[in-house]
C-alpha cells in the first residue's frame, strides 16, 4: 500500500532521516516507535505530503505521489490534539471534508451515518467539541479521517493527550476498528506498551535510522540490538566472557537460594544479594546486586510464587538457555 524508496530528510546541514526504504502492506497496522526526535513524525508527515523529502520517492498503491500535495493523496491524518472545528457540531466536523470534495449530498448522508455508527457517536452528533470529553473528541477526529474512505490513515500520537485509563481503552477500540475496517493504519508513538498492544508490525527508530522491523513478539523477545532491547522493555544484560552480551527479560530470570542445588533447574550463573523488593500490583520487582561487580539486575516475583524473597537474602540467578538472547558487543 505504501512504498518508500531512498526517502531522506535534511534541515540545512542536519540529516534528520538518512536514505530509507520501507514498505507498508495493505490492511496492516504498522507502528513507528521511537524516542522523541528520532524522525518518526517527520517520516509520517512525508507520507502525508506535509513535508517534502530531500531525496527519494513515495508510492501509494503503486502510484508515485512524491510531488503531490496532501489533498491529492488518498490518505487522511489524525493529530494528537484533534484539530476539530470548535464552531461545528460532531456531524458538521465529520461532513466538512466531504463538502469540500463536493460529494453528492445523499452520499454524504450515507457515509456520515456509517462512521457515526462505527465510532459510536450517533448520540453525540449535535454536540460541539467543548461539550465532549477528550476520548469523545478523539473518536470524532478518527471518524472525520475515515469518512473519506482513504486508502491509508496516518495517526500521529493520537492518544498522547488522554489520561492513562482512557488511553488503554481507546487503544483496544482503535485496534479493533482498524481490524474490522481493513484500512491500512500507520501509527506514530513513543509508548512501548501502546505499540506492542496494537500493532501487526513495529518499526523501531533511533536518530532517523530503522533499528528493527518485526512483529511485536519478535521485537520484544528477540531484539536485534542493545538499543531495541532497552527501549522496548526492562532488560538485564550479562557478560559471559564469550564476546557476546546475553540479554534476559526480568520474567525470564529465576532466583534460587544460594545454598545447595536441588538439580531441578540449571545451575546458577551468578550469585548476589537482594537489595530491594518493590510492589507493582500484579508483580513484585526483586532487585539483586551481583557479586564481584556493581551491576544490579531485576527479576519478577508473582503473587502466587511459593517462595517470597526478602531484602538482604542471598540468591543464585539462573535461566533456561532458550530464554536468552545473545547480542554482539
Amino acid at each position: 500500500m505504501i512504498r518508500l524508496e531512498g526517502i531522506s530528510k535534511r534541515f540545512g546541514d542536519q540529516v534528520i532521516i538518512p536514505p530509507t526504504d520501507l514498505t507498508v502492506n495493505e490492511g496492516e497496522f504498522l507502528t513507528l516507535l521511537g524516542p522523541s526526535g528520532c524522525g518518526k513524525t517527520t517520516l509520517l508527515r512525508m507520507i502525508a505530503g506535509l513535508e517534502t523529502p530531500s531525496s527519494g520517492k513515495i508510492f501509494l498503491a503503486d502510484k508515485e505521489v512524491t510531488d503531490l500535495p496532501p489533498y491529492r493523496r488518498d490518505v487522511n491524518m489524525v493529530f494528537q490534539h484533534y484539530a476539530l472545528f470548535p464552531h461545528m457540531t460532531v456531524e458538521e466536523n465529520i461532513r466538512f471534508g466531504l463538502k469540500m470534495k463536493k460529494v453528492d449530498l445523499q452520499e454524504q448522508d450515507k457515509r456520515v451515518e456509517q462512521v457515526l455508527a462505527m465510532t459510536r457517536l450517533q448520540d453525540l452528533r449535535h454536540r460541539y467539541p467543548k461539550q465532549m470529553s477528550g476520548g469523545q473528541q478523539q473518536r470524532v477526529a478518527i471518524a472525520r479521517a475515515l469518512v473519506n474512505n482513504p486508502k491509508v490513515v496516518l495517526l500521529d500520537e493520537p492518544l498522547g493527550a488522554l489520561d492513562y485509563q482512557l488511553r488503554k481503552n481507546l487503544q483496544l477500540e482503535l485496534a479493533d476498528l482498524q481490524y474490522d475496517l481493513g484500512i491500512t493504519f500507520v501509527y506514530v508513538t513513543h509508548d512501548r506498551e501502546e505499540a506492542l498492544t496494537m500493532s501487526d508490525r513495529i518499526i523501531v527508530m533511533n536518530k532517523g535510522l530503522i533499528e528493527q522491523d518485526g512483529r511485536p513478539g519478535e521485537i520484544y523477545h528477540r531484539p536485534g540490538n542493545e538499543f531495541v532491547a532497552k527501549f522496548i522493555g526492562e532488560t538485564n544484560f550479562f557478560d559471559l566472557g564469550d564476546g557476546l552480551t546475553t540479554l534476559l527479560r526480568p520474567e525470564k530470570l529465576n532466583l534460587c537460594p544460594e545454598e545447595g542445588d536441588d538439580g531441578a533447574h540449571p545451575a546458577p550463573h551468578f550469585f548476589g544479594t537482594i537489595t530491594d523488593v518493590v510492589f507493582y500490583g500484579t508483580i513484585d520487582k526483586v532487585f539483586v546486586d551481583l557479586d564481584g561487580s556493581k551491576q544490579e539486575v531485576v527479576a519478577y516475583q508473582y503473587f502466587d510464587d511459593a517462595r517470597k524473597w526478602r531484602m538482604d537474602e542471598r540468591v543464585g540467578i539462573w535461566w533456561y538457555p532458550q530464554d536468552e538472547v545473545k547480542l554482539s558487543k
